[in-house]
């Protein structure tokens, strides 16, 4: 059996698991706690779960909520000013992917000194982070449970992805009920954002047997419950289903890692400030048909948990599974394709040159030139 390695944070999931918050934050003695949420989720409500959690518990804070869709560079470093002006000493991340991404990447920089740009890559922080409570307000991103942290480059025009087991966050209070105040498009692009994970690291060439177990109950989990939810966005069952299947697709991905569809995601999303869970589901089937054939029996795996009477001729079965996954994505709402963002050539060459850039591209299982990059852009926009 080769060797690996698999990490996960605390996790409690369930009724109420906001209001642990508190609880958690005096568990590691903190005395002053800085929130990162966006103006989305305060206007939700959920933030001020959170502070009222700190407040009942004796624990001060400060609420940074200058985080947007694709965090930027310059909103980690100006989340980095407030945590030391204010003598933090403890990161409470309320909401998606974007403010626990933009979290990890003051802590980094609270800890280690350097602008964030400095710390792209694999294993590049030597210093760990201070203690980070995450508490996820969608059901897709997985960045509360991950190793991963994805930051917009703006000086380069490119995502940056940090990679180090720093960056697992200490827990992580899911709460399923705060995700029914997500609309059907962010449901949706979440959830298939996780489906994505499920299929990635599955096929990935680091994975492993316990990355796989995690995956493809993710993958089961997203398809048999997605569109039930659109259709009824208040049912808790659906809702818990999909919040379990981020937590299983993480667990996947932080450990075997990505691959191309993430790649050329983080490109365009960094290019156009794309939404990153619907670029992914636009880009999916389209790396599916240039993958297959260096991973066709673990396609084969995913295509028979969609479709569990499946029985064909294995020729056929790359044409079945990106019918099924065209047919779940449309269903879904997620109906268009990349020229949405009026991409010219010129662009995708350029998204393709950064998409090789790109760390997740290592355990994609097939090697993709530059080329092949462009090609797969330019039949996604059509």
């Amino acid at each position: 059996m080769e060797l690996r390695k698999f990490i996960s944070p605390e996790i409690i999931i369930g009724d109420d698991a906001l209001l642990l918050a508190g609880r958690y934050a005096q568990n590691y003695i903190a005395r002053k706690a800085l929130i990162v949420t966006d103006e989305g989720v305060q206007k939700a409500g959920w933030t001020a779960k959170v502070e009222e959690s700190l407040r009942k518990s004796g624990v001060d804070f400060v609420t940074f909520n200058g985080v947007h869709s694709n965090p930027r560079d310059f909103e980690v470093m100006e989340g980095v000013s407030l945590f030391r002006e204010q003598g933090c000493d403890i990161i409470i991340a309320v909401g998606g992917g974007s403010p626990i991404d933009c979290a990890k990447g003051i802590g980094i920089v609270v800890a280690n000194g350097a602008h964030i740009n400095e710390y792209e890559g694999v294993d590049t922080i030597p210093e760990p982070i201070p203690p980070l409570i995450c508490l996820p307000t969608t059901a897709g991103s997985a960045a509360d449970i991950s190793q991963f942290a994805i930051i917009n480059n703006t000086d380069e025009g490119r995502k940056i992805a940090i990679i180090s087991k720093s960056l697992v966050p200490d827990v992580s209070l899911i709460e399923p009920f705060v995700t029914t105040t997500k609309d059907a498009y962010l449901t949706a692009s979440t959830a298939i954002d996780t489906l994505v994970h499920g299929i990635e690291a599955y096929v990935s060439n680091a994975s492993s047997a316990l990355s796989d177990i995690n995956a493809l109950e993710a993958i089961r989990l997203v398809y048999q419950n997605l569109l039930p939810c659109l259709q009824d966005p208040l049912n808790l069952l659906y809702r818990e289903n999909l919040s379990l299947a981020t937590i299983m697709a993480g667990k996947a991905f932080s450990n075997a890692s990505l691959g191309l569809v993430h790649a050329m995601a983080h490109s365009l999303g960094a290019h156009c400030d794309a939404f990153h869970g619907e670029a992914n589901a636009l880009l999916l089937e389209e790396v599916i048909d240039f993958n297959f054939s260096s991973a066709k029996d673990r396609y084969t795996r995913i295509a028979k948990i969609l479709i569990p009477e499946l029985s064909c001729d294995e020729k056929e079965v790359k044409e079945i599974l990106l019918s099924a996954l065209r047919e779940f994505r449309i269903n879904a709402g997620l109906n268009s394709n990349l020229s949405k963002w009026c991409i010219s050539h010129e662009d995708i060459v350029n998204l393709a040159q950064k998409a090789l850039l790109d760390p997740c591209l290592a355990t994609n299982p097939r090697v993709a030139s530059q080329n092949d990059i462009i090609s797969i852009y330019e039949r996604a926009t059509k």
